[in-house]
């Protein structure tokens, strides 16, 4: 395996994230007869973390520890980063489109002065030539990229690209590689979350997300119920979170989170283009409004016109009884 292409994986509270693994599947269909290397990043937990990296397809593990790497910093990971690039001369280099993945690799690509393709969606090989596919125009359209020459750097969007399964059989290295991180200009003393516990929004299945409809804080708990039984994350339109019905940590759309899950519901979500921005390509969009005329509909798999606060808890038994 002469050529190598770096995965940078990426952990919250001790556990990597799902896009690392889907990141590494990305990995073998940019080139599957290179070798995948694993770069992780923090002070604790890495040892496992490399080994979970390595049973889902990665060859061997670089980890950078420091406790200046504790929390994310795009200039203390910044550093780990480029010295594992220095060390690997990399033919590629991967990482999810996260907040941290968006922050972190435009920085890198400047300082590589390298090209990047943020965002794919899927990629295909094309004879010699590696084809990403990425959304513009708030996913109204598609383009096709290819990297004419160069590092091949890219970051792609989480639920797309399926990872592959994991093989407890597979063994690989996860070596620490020794780099001074130097005095950080940004220090991180303590992490506030807003958001909800349980399922990440961004990579969950299933997301049910609540619009103006919902009429109120009150209005989300039949919601949460849904997800629950679904084993599902909770979201929200713009207007809902100005609404003051919830966080912004929750919102879906342009100027909030994107999501692709295998399965959308939307409830009480007129549809204005902003929010279809951010969630028109998930694979299954279910629809519930009391208007016929909402927007929403237009882009929605199957719809239900009718009272979410009728139709919402009706759903919820008729899964729990699925389920049992």
């Amino acid at each position: 395996m002469s050529e190598k292409i770096l995965v940078i994986g990426e952990s919250r509270d001790g556990v990597l994230r799902n896009v690392t693994f889907e990141a590494i599947a990305a990995a073998k269909k940019i080139k599957s007869d290179a070798e995948v290397v694993g770069v992780l990043c923090g002070n604790e937990n890495l040892e496992s973390q490399g080994q979970e990296m390595v049973y889902y397809g990665a060859d061997r593990v670089v980890t950078v520890k420091d406790d200046k790497l504790a929390s994310y910093t795009s200039e203390g990971y910044g550093q780990a980063v480029l010295a594992v690039i220095e060390g690997e001369n990399p033919y590629g280099i991967v990482m999810g489109h996260t907040a941290i993945g968006k922050d972190l690799t435009p920085k890198i690509a400047s300082k590589l002065e390298s090209g990047l393709i943020s965002d794919a969606v899927d990629i295909d090989v094309d004879g010699d030539e590696v084809v990403f596919t990425r959304p513009i125009y708030s996913g109204k359209a598609f383009e096709k990229k290819v990297v004419a020459e160069g590092l091949v750097f890219a970051t792609i969007r989480p639920n797309n690209i399926p990872s592959l399964e994991r093989d407890e059989t597979r063994t690989g290295d996860v070596q620490e590689k020794i780099v001074e991180i130097s005095d950080l200009r940004t220090v991180i003393k303590e992490v506030l979350r807003k958001a909800t516990d349980g399922v990440d929004l961004s990579e969950a299945k299933v997301v049910i997300a609540g619009g103006r409809g919902v009429k109120s804080a009150d209005g989300f708990k039949p919601l949460y119920e849904l997800a629950e039984v679904l084993g599902g994350a909770v979201g929200a339109s713009r207007g809902a979170c100005d609404a003051d019905y919830c966080d912004y940590s929750l919102q879906i759309g342009q100027t909030g989170k994107v999501v692709t899950p295998d399965l959308y519901i939307a409830v009480g979500i007129s549809g204005a283009i902003q929010h279809l921005a951010g969630m028109s390509n998930s694979k299954v969009i279910v629809a519930i409004n009391k208007d016929p005329e909402a927007n929403i509909f237009n882009v929605a798999d199957y719809g239900i016109v009718g009272d979410l606060f009728e139709i919402v808890p009706i759903l919820t038994e008729e899964i729990k009884k699925l389920k049992a």
